[in-house]
């Protein structure tokens, strides 16, 4: 859902002149997608969406520099591979050793994944767990993980 939304929130900046994030909530409603200010406010973070020149002392929203959606599994494999130091499973558990202070941000990464096999996940300092429904997709995942770093 959210790539389909920041879709086609960038064709609506691409065919309209939207100045305020009340006219892109109305303009997405129009075309058939609910959204909050709070969710528009991420997308718009996300897509690095910039006020630009809309002519006549206006301004709208344009594409900055950056213009490439980031790719949710090119994040993880970033976070992965910079934090995890090492993953190892017991039974239907993952056990991901990172740096200090980084296992929330690779739990954080996870659960935003949407991973049908993860039950949940759990961070400390250095230490994630991450309850998985089986050994079998304990496994696999661990496997990608390894594979990742």
């Amino acid at each position: 859902m959210k790539s389909k939304r920041q879709s086609v929130i960038l064709e609506i900046i691409e065919e309209e002149n939207i100045e305020t994030q009340n006219q892109l909530m109305d303009a997405l409603a129009r075309r058939g997608i609910q959204s909050t200010q709070a969710t528009l406010s991420r997308d718009i973070k996300d897509l690095h969406l910039v006020k630009g020149p809309g002519g006549k002392d206006k301004y709208k929203y344009v594409i900055g520099d950056v213009r490439e959606i980031p790719n949710p599994d090119d994040k993880l494999t970033k976070i992965f591979k910079e934090c995890v130091t090492s993953v190892h499973t017991a039974q239907n558990i993952i056990v991901i050793k990172t740096l200090p202070g980084l296992a929330d941000a690779a739990c954080s990464t996870l659960d935003s994944m949407n991973i049908p096999e993860l039950v949940g996940s759990l961070a400390g300092d250095d230490t994630a767990f991450l309850a998985m429904k089986d050994n079998p997709s304990a496994q696999r995942l661990c496997q990608e993980i390894s594979a990742m770093l």
